[in-house]
């Protein structure tokens, strides 16, 4: 399943001039990065994938459109899922993209790698 374009352009909308944004596909959906750290995501399986701190996973989770992310059947606190049907207001979308930038910003920037051809 191809990530939701219409979700992606509302994201970008929401992060639009923030500093060191950048666009990435990755998890078969398209990433916004703060200074390289993944923010908030555009899912390849629908709704979004985010980072938040991991301390407020517990809390974020009682919202029932909420999940941990799980990667190879390992549930991750600090990433969740949100369903379609957690985003569908501006202002729903508007706290879980602002969770996530946040997040994201409280990380140190990471360095660029250097090309390898």
């Amino acid at each position: 399943m191809a990530y939701d374009e219409d979700l992606a352009n509302r994201i970008r909308e929401l992060v639009q001039g923030a500093d060191g944004l950048s666009e990435m596909r990755m998890f078969g959906g398209l990433a916004f990065l703060i200074h390289g750290n993944m923010a908030v995501s555009a899912s390849g399986r629908g709704g979004l994938l985010l980072r938040v701190d991991p301390a407020q996973t517990e809390a974020l989770v009682a919202d029932p459109e909420a999940h941990r992310f799980e990667m190879r059947g390992r549930q991750m606190d600090g990433w969740l899922r949100v369903d379609p049907s957690g985003i569908t207001t501006q202002r729903q979308l508007k706290r879980w993209v602002g969770l996530g930038v946040a997040y994201a910003r409280s990380l140190p920037p990471k360095k660029k790698r250097p090309s390898t051809r």
